[in-house]
């Protein structure tokens, strides 16, 4: 069992059994349907576990250039790539990289189409739906929220040039099951089922919480294999969180502690702001091994990082026993949208990064010094 007191702080540190176990889950829907299972780089990218990921999975799915670049280069499987405007410099730079090539609008998809048929490779081209159905409630994670700038509407689809267009794609759900899933293919196929029967393939995108305890599989599986056989085409899946949920910890110690009013503050060396800057966006409370909700337990404390930010703080907790400096705090699920997320704002230093196995033991994969920091100024 890892010694979370052998960690330096901050650390992110990925558990490779805990990986394995949800990769082998997803690697079991591939296996029952057919489907491809893609990894989404912006969720995890963590290359020095791809050997490990490329085992299970068909390959990876970027946003860009250098996400495409690293997907290529340190996994080597298919790589597929979508962003909402392609620069032509950038276009350019990734043919090398790219089996799969999603245009956001048919005005990117006419600009480039010469350009990507005529580079000397077969790279199957998609054009991204917005089919305007999703469940998400918190619009910044929302890509059908009224007037988004991410797919194309049935309004402006065109048929017409649809010649040399391989597949379709569509992303619609953040952190949701198959239940949805389902409601939205069932809201894709009605308003664009007319043309998938020319298509090579449908790509669902992400936010399935497949690896989720109580995730309907079952229900995957089976919207999975009914789209194939109805149209005759390839399904895509691009999970990210998925891939590594409840696989990695943010360790971190505690610094010092300010009392205002009721209120006594733990100030941390690990940031919100900086380190898993989700927390605030999302917002959400990630789970502390051994905390409890405020009052839970005997002692609580509002955990906040150094940052000059006010509103940098992670939450509140209770603790059994008195917190002390220098006591270590582990937070859970700290492995996706997290060391692809950090920044350094307030000259923050960048946690360390480290990979644990029960074969390998604690492994440290990287340490960030002043350089790094200084390097992206």
């Amino acid at each position: 069992m890892l010694d979370f007191n052998k960690v330096p702080t901050p650390c992110y540190v990925v558990d490779e059994d805990l990986l394995e176990k949800n990769l082998k889950l997803l690697h079991t829907v591939e296996e029952r349907t057919g489907c491809r299972i893609l990894l989404a780089l912006k969720g995890f990218s963590m290359y020095s576990l791809f050997h490990l990921l490329g085992q299970y999975l068909s390959g990876v799915t970027a946003s860009g250039l250098f996400e495409a670049r690293l997907g290529f280069e340190e996994m080597g499987k298919e790589v597929h790539v979508f962003s909402p405007a392609y620069s032509r410099q950038e276009l350019e730079d990734l043919l090398p990289y790219v089996d799969h090539m999603v245009f956001n609008s048919f005005h990117q998809w006419e600009m480039y189409r010469e350009k990507v048929q005529n580079c000397g490779k077969n790279i199957e081209c998609g054009i991204r739906i917005n089919p305007g159905y999703s469940e998400i409630e918190t619009d910044i994670y929302n890509p059908c929220f009224p007037g988004s700038r991410l797919g194309t509407t049935l309004e402006n689809f065109r048929p017409e040039k649809l010649d040399g267009i391989s597949g379709l794609h569509f992303h619609t759900m953040c952190e949701q099951g198959a239940e949805t899933l389902a409601r939205t293919v069932d809201v894709v196929c009605e308003k664009f089922g007319k043309w998938l029967p020319q298509m090579k393939w449908l790509n669902f995108g992400g936010g399935h919480h497949i690896t989720k305890p109580g995730y309907n599989v079952e229900l995957l599986i089976e919207t999975i294999v009914k789209v194939q056989k109805k149209y005759d085409l390839q399904v895509y899946l691009e999970p990210g969180e998925a891939v590594a949920l409840n696989c990695g910890f943010l360790v971190s110690s505690v610094l010092d502690f300010v009392q205002n009013g009721e209120v006594c503050n733990a100030i941390l060396d690990t940031s919100a702001a900086c380190h898993m800057p989700d927390v605030l966006e999302m917002p959400y409370r990630p789970e502390v091994i051994g905390a409890g909700k405020p009052g839970e337990k005997m002692y609580t404390y509002r955990l906040g990082g150094p940052t000059c930010l006010a509103g940098d703080i992670i939450g509140d907790y209770s603790f059994d026993q008195p917190l002390a400096a220098g006591d270590k705090l582990i937070f859970c699920d700290m492995a996706h949208y997290s060391m692809v997320k950090n920044n350094t704002f307030n000259g923050m230093p960048l946690p360390s990064i480290a990979r644990y196995s029960l074969e390998n033991g604690l492994q440290l994969v990287k340490q960030f010094g002043y350089e790094d920091f200084k390097s992206r100024l």
